[in-house]
């Protein structure tokens, strides 16, 4: 078998993709819970730690760097933001108008990542040619 890194890119742009699809889930259980008395709005954290693990050797070029990545370590994690205060008797933290938004923002991030993967499929598909 040959040792190559062609699908690198993939990878890590496939593992962002599942990032932005737990998102999309986490922002419609806000948008279903915005009337339930006591509930937080729930987020996702990936970005973070993607740059906490590129960030770890500088002294590589970004394709060394992706190349190093451990996937394994690099998922998505639903939190519970309690620090997005509520100004509702009930406790409930969900503002629609924001969750709105924050579903836009996260629709075209996925249709990015979803166009990048496509492209980097173009690619290694004209490098066969």
């Amino acid at each position: 078998m040959i040792n190559t890194n062609a699908f690198d890119y993939i990878n890590l742009l496939d593992k962002a993709a599942d990032a932005a699809w737990l998102r999309h889930e986490a922002i419609s259980n806000n948008i279903s819970n915005v009337d339930t008395p006591g509930y937080k709005r729930q987020d996702v954290a990936f970005a973070s730690y993607l740059e906490r693990e590129l960030s770890s050797d500088r002294h590589l070029s970004i394709d060394e760097r992706v190349h190093n990545l451990d996937l394994k370590k690099l998922n998505g994690q639903v939190y519970i933001d309690y620090a997005n205060y509520t100004y509702r008797l009930d406790g409930n933290n969900v503002d629609p108008e924001n969750e709105n938004v924050y579903m836009a923002e996260n629709q075209l991030k996925y249709q990015g990542l979803m166009n990048c993967i496509s492209q980097e499929f173009q690619n290694l598909q004209s490098v066969m040619k």
